[in-house]
């Protein structure tokens, strides 16, 4: 253990620069985070066509993700808490790109199909068909990435110190965005060259590097790590998120509105986020007509102006947190006026005619939206304190519940439409009201948020 270096006299030596290299793996693991998790919209058609699903059934496969997601959070996150990190985010990193690959060997038959299987006590009926088969993979890939961000922000808050810590955020956050861009393109291409079964094998590939790499050089603190100098000890500060067990305090949480607050607003992004990442290829080849090459271009085209959005949020944050004299009233205004900004323009997105000018509306929406996540991360680091990796994995947990919504109400109610008789624009357009409602909304409860009485055990930069 290199702990020797704080007791070492002040530094005239240069600061090594090793807390780059961890923004590094992170900005990776982000990148291979969204890049397993959106190719999934992408090849929902083709899985659809190939299983012969519906868009309601589809839209069970889209929840099982979502739902264990939302299960594994705070248990994922509560362990970074008890062990650190470093254990536990090559655990989830594993365990997501082992099941993003078997998402491609799922059965070739479909939902509907009487088959049965031989055994030596004679044929039983198939009960994991490959609607059920398909669900029980999405639910326990899901399971793998629960806790990839609660852990992140532990990191990053140990190896960062405040006043950086707004644009890291921002920068990670982006290589989320643009691993999501450039998800629907890359998967395009390969489900046109190598089908969407090896879709799956090839991206689950990214992640399976990325752990050993990551384990055998990362460290959960600064002082433990050969690579960190005294110099850069002093620069990052006095150590905070230590492992502890002391056990979380739910009254406070529950009694704290800005804990309600900040987990309606991951709920509610969360709906209107799982709409793109889930269905919106579908929506541009059903309704606006365009080729599935077509709309993997398109819809890169969305998330990468959403990843600039979030590149430009996480720096705004910075500088509300560094120079701002009332940051709390600063962070509120702000994401109000980019809520009510991306309402605007999603509305926007449903009345134009052309499918690249509405794409490029709805691009415009998710600048605006992706833009609130910095600001979202410091809110909910200055409010949770120690308890960091569990209130992370709460507050972001939650959210399951707005993305698992989105998922199934936008195709049970694509389907409903379609029995009415309704094709095209006409059966998936009004589907966008709800989004824009939920964007009002959402920009309203930014305005009552107040992180400046953390729940317990605040750890600041002064180690406290």
């Amino acid at each position: 253990m290199a702990t020797h270096h704080h007791d070492s006299p002040i530094s005239l030596e240069p600061p090594t620069r090793a807390r780059y290299v961890v923004l590094g793996f992170l900005c990776a693991m982000a990148f291979i985070l969204y890049l397993d998790r959106i190719c999934m919209g992408q090849a929902s058609p083709e899985i659809q066509r190939d299983l012969g699903l519906s868009l309601t059934q589809m839209s069970f496969v889209h929840m099982a993700f979502t739902l264990a997601y939302g299960l594994f959070e705070v248990p994922t996150g509560r362990w970074g808490d008890k062990y650190g990190s470093r254990r536990v985010l090559a655990r989830i990193v594993l365990w997501w790109s082992l099941f993003t690959a078997l998402t491609g060997l799922v059965p070739f038959f479909s939902f509907d199909s009487g088959h049965v299987v031989p055994t030596p006590w004679g044929y039983i009926p198939l009960v994991f068909n490959s609607l059920v088969l398909l669900i029980l993979i999405r639910f326990l890939f899901g399971a793998g990435e629960a806790g990839a961000y609660p852990n992140a922000a532990r990191v990053l808050t140990c190896w960062f110190p405040e006043r950086e810590r707004g644009n890291v955020q921002g920068i990670m956050l982006t290589f989320a965005q643009v691993g999501g861009a450039l998800a629907p393109l890359v998967a395009a291409f390969l489900i046109e060259s190598v089908t969407w079964r090896w879709t799956f094998v090839v991206f689950g590939c990214a992640g399976a590097i990325w752990v050993p790499v990551f384990y055998f050089w990362f460290r959960d603190l600064p002082a433990q790590h050969p690579r960190v100098n005294q110099a850069e000890l002093q620069w990052i500060g006095p150590p905070r998120q230590m492992p502890h067990h002391d056990p979380l305090p739910w009254g406070t949480i529950f009694a704290h509105p800005s804990a309600w607050l900040l987990g309606g607003i991951m709920t509610m992004a969360s709906f209107v986020a799982y709409m793109f990442f889930s269905w919106y290829p579908t929506y541009l080849q059903e309704a606006r007509g365009v080729t599935r090459q077509q709309s993997g271009n398109l819809m890169s085209m969305v998330l990468a102006v959403g990843a600039v959005g979030t590149l430009a949020g996480g720096f705004v944050s910075n500088w509300v947190n560094n120079h701002s004299r009332h940051r709390q009233r600063a962070r509120r205004l702000i994401c109000f006026g980019s809520y009510a900004g991306a309402a605007v323009f999603l509305a926007a997105s449903i009345f134009v005619d052309g499918p690249t000018l509405s794409a490029v509306c709805a691009g415009a929406s998710c600048l605006l939206m992706f833009g609130y996540q910095a600001h979202w991360w410091a809110s909910v680091i200055e409010l949770s304190g120690k308890h960091l990796g569990a209130m992370f994995g709460l507050l972001n947990g939650v959210g399951v519940f707005g993305a698992m919504a989105s998922q199934f109400l936008f195709g049970a109610l694509a389907d409903y439409r379609k029995s009415l008789g309704y094709t095209g624009r006409e059966q998936y357009d009004p589907l966008f009201y709800m989004y824009v409602a939920v964007f009002v909304l959402t920009a309203i409860c930014w305005l009552g948020v107040d992180t400046s009485r953390p729940i317990a055990g605040e750890v600041g930069d002064d180690g406290s």
